[in-house]
Parts: structure tokens; C-alpha cells; sequence
């Protein structure tokens, strides 16, 4: 069966800085991967390459065993820490914009059955995010959770294959953090998407996943700290089992070390 996402051998440089080195692995149908891995591990830079925000300067990212260009696609959607949300629209507006977009791309407005359609789609994409009491409310008006579910909303009405998600509850309270964990859980699974999460939280991405992938550079110079990349250094597919185990603890804490890193 062929992956929904791989990535064979890839190298991202910036000029003689390199981000990311001999990154090859398989993400299936239904996974949620959880990525962690210290500050400037190169994990943004891995989910840019599934949104298509960029290329591999080597080796080759696929979808479907297809090479994916260097450009976004309605078929994976993000959301970032920060509330991605028009300040100007109401919530509905704001989940009906991609679809005007997509169905009038020059004048980004649908009319008549399309239009109703469309609200009719965002409407319940707003119901199953809880916010089905708010349509008609502005993001300025609204919590950060609040803000948090609009942005989820908007990713998900396009009906996306893989949803992308860059730290998404990091700018959250606990309280509401936990709401967002049961939200995305239950998105998930009845949505039968294939998530990818980056996230800090190391308790998060065990909790949530079904897998967990660590970067960290494998190899260090001090002389050239921007000579070697990282990599995926950890990969462990999660059951009940590891869940309830917890993050091992060579993963908790500032560092991540599962494996001895060879020094230059």
C-alpha cells in the first residue's frame, strides 16, 4: 500500500547552512505524527515541505508516490499558533472565504445556490468545532480557544487529506489546551484525516499521536554548527501501551539524545 506522504533522502540547505539531512520515512494513511525535537531542529521546516511552502534542495517528497511541488494545495491544510483568521469577517464569513476563493477565484464571491451552498458547508463546519452559536461573531470578539476552532474550521472545510498543525495549542491555557486535545482527537477520527503536529510539548505528542518523531542533529561540530542538519533521530509507533508508559526518558527535558550522537 502507498504511503499518503514520503520522504526519500532529503536535504534542505540555506546557502552552507544545513536545516535538514537524510530525512527518509513513510507517513500512512490515518497517522497522527507528532513531531518534537529541540529549538532549530528543522521542524518547521519539515512541515513546510509537506505544505509545499518549499522544496528539498535534495531528494524528493511524495503524496501518494507522486513528487510534490513546491506549492500549497487544497488537499493539506495548516494552522498555526497564531489565530490565522480574517479580523474583518465574521466567523462563517471567515470559513466560506476559502470556498469563494476556490469557486470564484477573480472576484472570491459566490452568488445564489453556490453561496448557499457554501454557507450551508461552513455552517456545519462551525457546529462540529462547537461554535455554532457564534457564526455571526467577529475573531476580536472571540477567546483565543475560540480563535483557536475558527482557524481549525477554515483548514477543515476544504476537506484536506493531511491537516498540519505548527503549535497549535502553545498560546492556549491549560483548561482550554485540554478542550482543544478532546476537539482534534474527535476531528480526527471522524474526519479520517492524516494529521501531522509539531508541538514542544513532549506529554502533547504522546497523548495525541500515534506515532512520535524526534529531529535533532545526529552529528555536531562546534567549529561549524551549521554544517550538519537534522534528522529523524526517534520513531516509535504508539499503542495503549507506550501511551500509558509515557515519553521515555531520554526524550524528556531540554535535550533529545535517543540515540549516541556522533561528533565531528
Amino acid at each position: 500500500m502507498t504511503p499518503i506522504l514520503s520522504f526519500k533522502e532529503v536535504w534542505v540547505e540555506y546557502g552552507d547552512k544545513v536545516v535538514l539531512e537524510r530525512v527518509s520515512l513513510d507517513i500512512a494513511e490515518g497517522e497522527f505524527v507528532s513531531v518534537i525535537g529541540p529549538s532549530g531542529a528543522g521542524k518547521s521546516t519539515f512541515l513546510r515541505l509537506v505544505l509545499g511552502q518549499e522544496g528539498p534542495s535534495r531528494g524528493e517528497v511524495l503524496l501518494d508516490g507522486t513528487p510534490l511541488t513546491p506549492e500549497c494545495s487544497p488537499d493539506r491544510g495548516v494552522v498555526f499558533q497564531r489565530y490565522s483568521v480574517f479580523p474583518h469577517l465574521t466567523a462563517i464569513k471567515n470559513v466560506m472565504f476559502g470556498m469563494e476563493c476556490a469557486g470564484s477565484p477573480l472576484f472570491a464571491k459566490l452568488f445564489g445556490a453556490a453561496r448557499k451552498s457554501a454557507r450551508d458547508e461552513a455552517a456545519a463546519m462551525l457546529e462540529a468545532v462547537g461554535l455554532g452559536h457564534a457564526m455571526d461573531v467577529y475573531p476580536a470578539q472571540m477567546s483565543g480557544g475560540m480563535q483557536q476552532r475558527l482557524a481549525i474550521a477554515q483548514a477543515l472545510v476544504k476537506r484536506p487529506r493531511v491537516l498540519l498543525l505548527d503549535e497549535p495549542f502553545g498560546a492556549l491555557d491549560p483548561g482550554i489546551r485540554l478542550d482543544m486535545h478532546e476537539l482534534v482527537t474527535a476531528l480526527w477520527k471522524n474526519h479520517g484525516l492524516t494529521i501531522v503536529m509539531v508541538t514542544h510539548d513532549i506529554h502533547e505528542a504522546f497523548k495525541l499521536g500515534t506515532r512520535v518523531l524526534a529531529f535533532d542533529k545526529r552529528r555536531h561540530d562546534p567549529h561549524a554548527p551549521n554544517r550538519y542538519g537534522a534528522t529523524a533521530v526517534y520513531d516509535v509507533k504508539l499503542d495503549r501501551k507506550t501511551k500509558e508508559a509515557g515519553p521515555p526518558p531520554e526524550l524528556v527535558g531540554a535535550g533529545i539524545t535517543p540515540f549516541p550522537s556522533s561528533r565531528a
